[in-house]
């Protein structure tokens, strides 16, 4: 990635939290913690997969065939990858990418399999998961599981 999109990526990416900031501070949200905990997470996860230097499609896709959302579609190269954001402010309990469970896996490529039908020939793909640490005093810390899971 080039010097200059980078910079543009990163103007973008404190202009958008400036936004959120003063959008909190204007019109205070009835939103629980846990979900813009979620919200900054997944908002996070966009702009360190592109200095990664993958290019996103598609945010919170939905469908009306079935419940659910994937958090980002995205190219890596010549694969389409399905990713899952899980984020969480500690590792204490239990790490973020232990709770895609059997039944979000399901769902994942039930959406997958309907976003799928709209591209032809169908791409080499996977499923990604993403876990995002944050802590008082550092820049979130992320892990990506690459191939986390399969279609079966």
């Amino acid at each position: 990635m080039s010097l200059v999109t980078q910079s543009h990526l990163r103007f973008f990416e404190g202009v958008l939290h400036a936004a959120d900031w003063l959008t909190t501070r204007l019109k205070p949200s009835n939103v629980a913690p846990h979900l813009k905990t979620g919200e900054r997470g997944e908002e996070d996860a966009f702009f360190h997969l592109r200095r990664q230097g993958y290019v996103v499609v598609a945010r919170r896709f939905r469908s009306a065939l079935c419940r659910g959302d994937i958090d980002l579609i995205a190219w890596d190269r010549d694969t389409l990858c399905f990713l899952e954001v899980k984020t969480r402010s500690s590792r204490k309990v239990a790490s973020a990418e232990s709770s895609v469970d059997g039944d979000k896996r399901r769902t994942l490529r039930r959406l997958a399999r309907v976003y799928l039908r709209q591209i032809d020939p169908a791409p080499a793909t996977r499923f990604d998961i993403l876990s995002l640490y944050y802590s008082r005093q550092n820049a979130p810390e992320f892990e990506l599981f690459r191939g986390a899971f399969d279609w079966y």
